[in-house]
């Protein structure tokens, strides 16, 4: 069996239909996901005590945007497992659904001066059923566009597919932005933080209606109709047979999370607090670096296509180790540089947009549904999650600590780019 009906045509406009939707949906359900980030100094006034300690308050906020990271592998093992036995679009449509009830319900949570130790808990509730809904559906995201489009445009599927995410981030910091210019900051404390959670609600909404539109996949079709799907559960095969693509795809979503967390989604608070830049600059500049991460996610598929994945990831990382540092270290210098320098480390950890194209090729299809969402969630649950409360810990001893970490990763991400460097030069990757 192959793994699509037709492997050299080229992109028609059903496929940039599907493409489409999928980066669509997904942006609008990554929106729902990360919009908790861009309030978590907002969050932390209004949902534990008073007295507590501002880096206390701190670590406790992200440790809550940690923990949806921490449920993705129950939600992603668990959609994975009926995405390989019953169809990638049925998983597909539920992910998101998931993802916007607990949204709209965060929106109309009573807060500590109404609720006491209630509030953070049922806070703490809702971002796990969000990490549940999140750990399903970036996953079926790629595997549904990749099963999708030929062979030879796998890379600049996923490249599209995972930039349409970035947009959910994008479309995050353009609300935040807005919020902060509209409001006045005791504006926000009594009623504005709401209002992105609610407007995230409705978006999830329109994004369970956008993919009734969407089709199964020609290769689970193709598995159905061979009585080619898993004959066990495909976890268990998973674990017997791909450990070996399991400990590649975990790697990479290590870089990938170090990527995201750090320098896209921590950056614009830590700024503020670091080099005492004002919120609306540095949620602006956030925003051109959303930006600029959309184009080099496409643009890192479009190389994968062309040139491998492993070259792919060696220049990639490179150039996310060096603006990384230049943006923090220049910072310190001249924090009116903000927008040139965040712009430069936003294109360059575009080069995640490799990322899924390794993965997907990694597990056979049969399996690749929960390979890819079981190796991509727990790393993200451990990685992932762990990385805001490590950089928060480690930045009383390191104001540098955002830039060395992205570095370390970016080192531990190129190396992996050799080594699939020269798997590329024995077979067709």
């Amino acid at each position: 069996m192959t793994d699509l009906l037709t492997v050299h045509r080229p992109l028609n406009r059903r496929d940039y239909h599907t493409l489409a939707l999928a980066a669509l949906g997904g942006a609008l359900e990554f929106y729902d996901f990360v919009i908790f980030i861009f309030f978590t100094m907002i969050i932390g006034q209004l949902f534990f005590p008073p007295d507590m300690p501002d880096w206390l308050r701190q670590v406790q906020t992200f440790g809550i945007f940690a923990a949806g990271y921490m449920a993705r592998p129950l939600g992603g093992i668990v959609m994975a497992h009926f995405g390989d036995l019953l169809g990638r679009k049925k998983m597909f449509a539920l992910s998101i659904f998931l993802m916007a009830v607990p949204t709209l319900a965060i929106g109309l949570l009573p807060t500590y001066q109404t609720l006491g130790i209630g509030a953070p808990i049922l806070l703490l509730a809702l971002r796990i059923v969000q990490g549940a809904a999140i750990g399903g559906e970036v996953p079926g995201a790629w595997v549904f566009v990749a099963e999708h489009v030929p062979t030879r445009h796998i890379g600049f599927a996923c490249g599209t597919l995972t930039a349409g995410l970035t947009g959910g981030i994008l479309l995050g910091s353009l609300v935040a932005t807005a919020m902060n210019i509209q409001f006045s900051p005791q504006e926000m404390l009594d009623y504005g933080w709401r209002i992105p959670f609610i407007i995230g609600g409705v978006f999830g909404l329109v994004s369970v209606w956008l993919r009734q539109w969407l089709h199964e996949t020609p290769v689970f079709k193709e598995m159905q109709a061979n009585q080619a799907l898993a004959v066990e559960r495909p976890l268990k095969t998973v674990l017997r047979e791909h450990r070996g693509a399991v400990v590649l795809s975990m790697i990479l979503t290590w870089l990938l999370s170090a990527a995201i967390v750090v320098m896209i989604l921590m950056t614009p608070t830590l700024v503020q607090k670091l080099y005492g830049i004002p919120a609306t600059t540095a949620l602006r500049a956030n925003t051109l670096a959303t930006l600029f991460l959309f184009f080099g996610c496409v643009l890192a598929g479009f190389t994968v296509d062309r040139f491998g994945a492993g070259k792919t990831l060696v220049i990639g990382c490179t150039l996310m180790a060096t603006t990384s540092w230049l943006l923090y270290s220049g910072l310190k210098i001249d924090p009116t540089r903000i927008n040139m320098l965040y712009a430069l480390a936003g294109l360059s950890v575009g080069v995640i947009g490799a990322v899924p194209f390794v993965m997907v090729h990694a597990f056979p299809a049969a399996v690749r549904f929960s390979g890819l969402s079981f190796s991509y969630n727990l790393a993200y649950a451990i990685f992932g999650g762990m990385t805001p409360i490590v950089v928060s810990l480690l930045l009383p001893l390191d104001p540098m600590a955002p830039a060395h970490y992205v570095m370390a990763l970016s080192v531990v991400g190129g190396l992996t780019g050799l080594y699939l460097w020269r798997s590329e030069k024995r077979r067709n990757f």
